[in-house]
């Protein structure tokens, strides 16, 4: 059975239920740096639990996807949130899907503008980083330290993630 999911341009409305959209806003929150820089402050909610966790930024230098992308597993982090910064201008593909009792529903797909990272709230289902050019270069930040912070659900049938052909 062939289930196939458009993606759609990223929002911050559209992405609300799952995280944080990290994009200039209008204007900056403030001035800096002798007046010469637009701070756009606090624009993400980092999330994590545990006594003898932190805060920590990696580098994810991850292989170019294609569309049509075959999606067969998502994931979620229960113990921190998890953000994709990407080091280039080039948009990338983000998977989503609410949770339903534990598991995920049907996953929603969004690519981004030049400008735009994530940042995916505590516990919810994603899809793995899926640059859609190379290099696949992101800063990402999330939780470091014990404890089991990541679950993986591996669909019975996988969606199709293509773009939609307009007649």
């Amino acid at each position: 059975m062939a289930r196939t999911i458009h993606p759609r341009p990223l929002t911050r409305e559209a992405f609300a239920p799952f995280g944080d959209v990290l994009e200039l806003g209008e204007a900056p929150d403030m001035i800096i740096n002798q007046g010469l820089c637009g701070r756009h402050h606090d624009l993400a909610a980092i999330d994590i639990v545990g006594d003898d966790a932190r805060t920590g930024i990696s580098l994810f230098n991850s292989q170019k996807r294609t569309l049509p992308y075959l999606l067969d597993m998502v994931e979620r982090h229960p113990l921190g949130s998890q953000a994709f910064i990407p080091m280039t201008g080039e948009p990338f593909l983000v998977i989503v899907a609410p949770d339903e009792d534990g598991v995920p529903g049907t996953p929603l797909a969004f690519i981004t503008q030049a400008g735009q990272g994530i940042n995916f709230h505590r516990n919810v289902w994603h899809g793995v980083l899926t640059p859609l050019s190379e290099p696949g270069l992101f800063a990402v930040v999330d939780r470091i330290g014990p404890g089991n912070n990541l679950q993986e659900h591996w669909f019975e049938a996988p969606y199709t993630i293509e773009e939609e052909h307009h007649s």
